[in-house]
């Protein structure tokens, strides 16, 4: 039944995409606006159909991981079918959200995840600018899920309906939403998660709800006087798919080899982007912490003058 679910899915939602991303591409070009680049959106499906490979080819073996861990499940499916799918639903967008910090807190992850963030556009192909090997390692979060009673396949499933949503927001054609802004992840709240400005690092990890962000501190709303740039903190010169998919790697690589002692290895590899054993990099919170130091430094300054 689930997966007669998720061919309706795709039916419904391939031709949405396509009507959509028409729709924004005719705007943006005859608004002058550049939005799109013909490389970048080439690079986006790219990725999107290397993830769907894997994920395809993967997917039997994490399901049966997942269905071993359902035997022994320590509570039984709720009955009733509303409650058991709304419950669902919001476990399943709590368990994104610590996959999406881990993914930006752990360098390891991030490696992985960073293609995500890769490109200098923002638009409704951005979304599926996939992050390559996600696919390997995201049903590990799932099991929490399958042993308090969530079917594996009922879990795919809702992860590929509240992907839907997590594309759609990847536009900027569409400014606040008002009150939905404080339950949803809108597309304002999503572009400040792209933004490579030091006050928008790490914020808003959410897929559909925002309440989370809002719970743990990783919340920031989009900010009229901060200009949103889009990509890296530091542009690739090189945007081969190779280096596009790898090129954290090969950093790492090179950490890894300068150091002498296991530890600071690890660190390298486990702790966040940017940290580093010397001080001579910083990671996202580092750089927020410095600039709203020197902000508060100029203020005061300011105000003496």
């Amino acid at each position: 039944m689930e997966i007669i679910f998720e061919e309706l899915i795709i039916q419904f939602s391939t031709p949405l995409y396509l009507l959509l991303i028409g729709a924004e591409v005719f705007l943006s070009h005859a608004q002058h606006r550049v939005y799109y680049s013909w490389r970048d959106t080439f690079m986006n499906a790219l990725l999107m159909m290397l993830n769907a490979g894997i994920d395809l080819s993967f997917r039997i073996l994490y399901i049966g991981i997942l269905a071993w861990f359902f035997d022994i499940r320590f509570l039984e499916p709720l009955e009733n079918p509303y409650l058991y799918w709304f419950a669902l639903f919001l476990a399943e967008d709590f368990i994104f959200y610590i996959l999406h910090y881990v993914d930006h807190k752990s360098r390891l992850f991030w490696a992985i995840h960073v293609t995500h963030h890769s490109s200098e556009y923002f638009n409704l192909t951005t979304g599926f600018r996939s992050s390559v090997f996600q696919p390997l390692y995201r049903f590990v979060y799932f099991v929490p899920l399958v042993v308090l009673g969530f079917r594996p396949a009922d879990i795919v499933l809702m992860y590929s309906i509240t992907q839907i949503y997590g594309i759609l927001v990847h536009t900027k054609y569409i400014d606040r939403l008002g009150w939905l802004e404080k339950v949803l992840v809108t597309p304002s709240h999503h572009r400040v998660h792209h933004a490579s400005n030091i006050e928008y690092l790490d914020r808003n990890m959410g897929m559909c709800l925002i309440i989370w962000d809002k719970l743990f501190g990783t919340f920031q709303e989009e900010l009229d006087e901060v200009e949103l740039r889009f990509g890296l903190t530091k542009s690739l010169d090189d945007t081969s798919v190779e280096n596009t998919v790898f090129h954290e790697w090969k950093e790492i690589v090179q950490d890894v080899k300068q150091q002498t002692t296991w530890k600071l290895r690890l660190g390298y590899l486990l702790k966040p982007p940017g940290w580093s054993h010397d001080g001579s990099r910083l990671t996202a919170e580092q750089l927020r912490e410095a600039y709203l130091s020197q902000k508060k430094g100029s203020s005061e300054s300011g105000g003496l003058l």
